[in-house]
């Protein structure tokens, strides 16, 4: 067994503002790293995937730490709250339930302590739990950068593995999600090597929405079986075009299975992930109809 090596040298920041924290980030470029909950980027140092020769503290920012909702314009998270606050949070619990789930599957307690969601949308791992969530729930993720704050949709954030729509020299400071209607249910399911602290093998988010009118409408997101988070738009549009029920649910689960594109490595095979894509997606649809029923 060989010992890691230790962090390397590096300076520590703590920025006082956002623009000070954007500034540093031009100054230094790739030399620089912005440090939220840490639980990815000290590994990363540690293990020289990547260096840093500063790295700027953002996590105490004005409203990096807040979770503010509004029945009218819906929930604002700060970039730097953590998967646990997330995941106990009783206004996210019941009215966002697909990001807490997804949240709370986040490796073990003890890392969802440190873990921030900003942390894990911005490191665009296609395994990243909350992603899938932020996609049915048509997050927009606001960005900071030299020019100030713009927003981008969860669905135009993610570019590839470990590749985002963020800017040299700009940061993730929130996440805004519309309100939720009053009729809705949501499910994520998750499939591990393990039931706890392992990286996810499938990933499924489904949303389901009571439109008033005896109809319903879904959404379906997929991580871990793509380069990217995905929506299975097709799957949605299947479901969309007839009543729901079992065989809807069973023709959209293919057609989610046919959206995937895992690849084979040593957590799983590449056939084995599409099945389980097939699966998950079924029972989420059988379980978010249920709740729509009660």
């Amino acid at each position: 067994m060989f010992a890691r090596p230790g962090l390397p040298r590096f300076d520590y920041v703590q920025a006082s503002t956002a623009d000070e924290a954007v500034t540093l980030l031009q100054d230094y470029g790739p030399d620089a790293r912005l440090l939220m909950g840490g639980t990815d980027l000290f590994p990363g140092l540690r293990e020289g995937r990547f260096g840093a020769r500063v790295l700027i503290d953002v996590k105490q920012l004005p409203g990096m730490r807040q979770l503010d909702h509004d029945d009218e314009t819906g929930l604002t998270i700060g970039a730097a709250v953590t998967m646990n606050e997330l995941a106990r949070h009783p206004v996210v619990q019941a009215r966002y339930p697909v990001l807490a789930q997804a949240a709370g599957t986040v490796a073990s307690y003890q890392i969802r302590n440190r873990a921030t969601i900003g942390g894990n949308l911005c490191n665009a791992s296609p395994c990243a739990d909350t992603a899938p969530a932020t996609l049915v729930l048509e997050a927009e993720f606001l960005l900071y950068g030299l020019q100030g704050e713009r927003a981008v949709t969860a669905g135009e954030f993610f570019r590839g593995p470990g590749q985002t729509a963020l800017r040299p020299a700009e940061m993730m400071v929130g996440i805004r999600i519309p309100a939720s209607p009053s009729r809705a249910a949501a499910r994520y399911l998750k499939l591990g090597r393990c039931r706890s602290g392992d990286l996810s093998l499938v990933g499924v988010a489904v949303c389901g929405f009571g439109n008033g009118d005896g109809r319903h409408a879904f959404r379906i997101a997929l991580g871990s079986v793509a380069p990217t988070p995905v929506r299975a738009s097709e799957a949605e549009a299947h479901l969309a075009s007839q009543p729901a029920g079992e065989a809807a649910f069973a023709g959209a689960a293919e057609k989610a299975m046919a959206a995937s594109s895992p690849i084979s490595d040593v957590r799983g095979t590449a056939e084995y992930q599409r099945a389980m894509v097939r699966t998950l997606t079924l029972r989420a649809l059988r379980d978010v109809w249920a709740q729509l029923l009660a």
